[in-house]
């Protein structure tokens, strides 16, 4: 469970990519689950929902919230739910996070898009984000407590983005997030960095424990990010602009707009050229290290 220094992090993180996420899915299919295994996040993915009630009109979508030890959580979704459209159905089910395989199969989720908020005190079981990844429709965002990264690479997602938290006080776990969509990898590091600078977070790579964490409060100095980029390309040979921009969203802490600029300044540099002469950088235009 979420410290309280943590809590309304997570749930405004939450938010964000769920508002993003919904419109999305519904966008390409007529049913949608939303799994949330998090008491403290439930009201929240809830009035998300409900807000995208203009939305849902001839879709169906299920909501599950997985919570242990609060009793009082029914009494208090009453008056959200009150508000939700037909459209929605809500199932609040007893028991820990390691219960979702069960209920995403009852629900019947399968080959439907699925939106998992999972919150552990430790590491992931298989199991679990293998039933997030809900064959290949599934995303889901964590935050545990170590080794989320390589589980989530184990479960089959192919894009996984990895960061660790730093408080005015303190480190609070690892948030990741497993996904096989570009765009939800983007929205997903857009909104950390919106939530960061909102409430005063920075963000480590945990891979780096000595690693200094990164202030998201105003637009970074590239020259670090351009290191790596330029490290990676050394290693890798000429690649494409959005191959750099997606090493950078799932082997760094920083945005894909942070890659571009962090390119524009090792071309500036004389470090690296770019295929063209000019103009804005394209997602297909070859970037290569100067020998």
């Amino acid at each position: 469970m979420p410290t309280d220094r943590t809590t309304d992090f997570l749930r405004e993180l939450l938010v964000r990519q769920l508002t993003t996420w919904l419109p999305a899915a519904l966008q390409r299919s007529r049913r949608a689950t939303v799994a949330v295994t998090w008491a403290g996040g439930a009201e929240a993915a809830l009035r998300v929902i409900a807000g995208q009630a203009d939305q849902l009109r001839g879709r169906r979508v299920t909501v599950l919230v997985l919570a242990d030890g609060a009793p009082d959580l029914a009494a208090r979704l009453g008056p959200v739910e009150a508000e939700l459209p037909a459209e929605v159905t809500v199932h609040l089910l007893p028991g820990n996070p390691d219960r979702l395989p069960v209920a995403v199969k009852a629900a019947g989720a399968a080959g439907a898009p699925l939106f998992s908020f999972v919150d552990l005190p430790g590491a992931a079981t298989p199991e679990l984000l293998t039933a997030a990844s809900n064959g290949r429709a599934g995303e889901v965002l964590l935050h545990a407590g170590s080794g989320a990264r390589d589980a989530l690479l184990a479960a089959n997602f192919p894009l996984v983005a990895e960061v660790a938290p730093v408080f005015p006080d303190g480190e609070a776990g690892v948030i990741a997030f497993g996904s096989r969509s570009d765009r939800s990898l983007e929205a997903v590091r857009d909104a950390l960095w919106a939530v960061g600078a909102d409430l005063d977070v920075r963000y480590r790579d945990p891979v780096d424990p000595a690693g200094a964490p990164v202030d998201v409060a105003a637009d970074p100095d590239p020259g670090s990010l351009a290191r790596e980029l330029l490290a990676e390309l050394r290693r890798g040979g000429s690649r494409p602009v959005t191959d750099l921009r997606r090493h950078t969203l799932t082997a760094t802490v920083y945005r894909a707009a942070d890659a571009n600029r962090a390119l524009a300044a090792l071309i500036e540099a004389g470090d690296v050229r770019r295929e063209r002469e000019g103009g804005r950088l394209a997602g297909d235009e070859i970037i290569t290290v100067r020998r």
